[in-house]
């Protein structure tokens, strides 16, 4: 086997995925309850919100997590470093993207989705040393 071999583990079994998983769900519940209390603007905008935070979560997991073993650390280290750039580029255009073609826009919700949705990642490893493994 080549020291860059690609982990053939499906998305759904990474490491990452129980997070990926609560983000997205409290994205959409955040988003719920923004529309149910506050209109489906501040609903929508919070999804946004959400959204930007969530997309390139899963891109940096997909690109942390396509290699594994011992033999393949370097190529791991230098998928952090590429995916965590990607990541800061793909949030910032995101946040370009929504700021500039969404109107209707309520800011408050978009920022309020988007802590939201950091906030599960930021407890990540609480989540993942719960989370039972199969």
């Amino acid at each position: 086997m080549d020291a860059r071999t690609p982990n053939r583990t499906p998305f759904h079994r990474l490491p990452a995925f129980p997070v990926l998983l609560l983000q997205c769900l409290v994205m959409l519940g955040v988003a719920a309850i923004l529309w149910f209390f506050q209109g489906p603007v501040a609903g929508y905008s919070g999804l946004l919100g959400g959204l930007i935070a969530l997309v390139p979560n899963a891109y940096f997991a997909y690109r942390v997590y396509r290699y594994s073993g011992a033999r393949s650390a370097r190529a791991i280290v230098r998928e952090l470093y590429s995916g965590e750039a990607g990541k800061l580029i793909l949030t910032a255009a995101l946040f370009v993207l929504v700021w500039v073609g969404v109107k209707p826009l309520e800011v408050a919700a978009v920022f309020g989705g988007y802590l939201a949705v950091l906030a599960v990642g930021a407890s990540a490893l609480l989540i993942v040393r719960g989370f039972p493994k199969h």
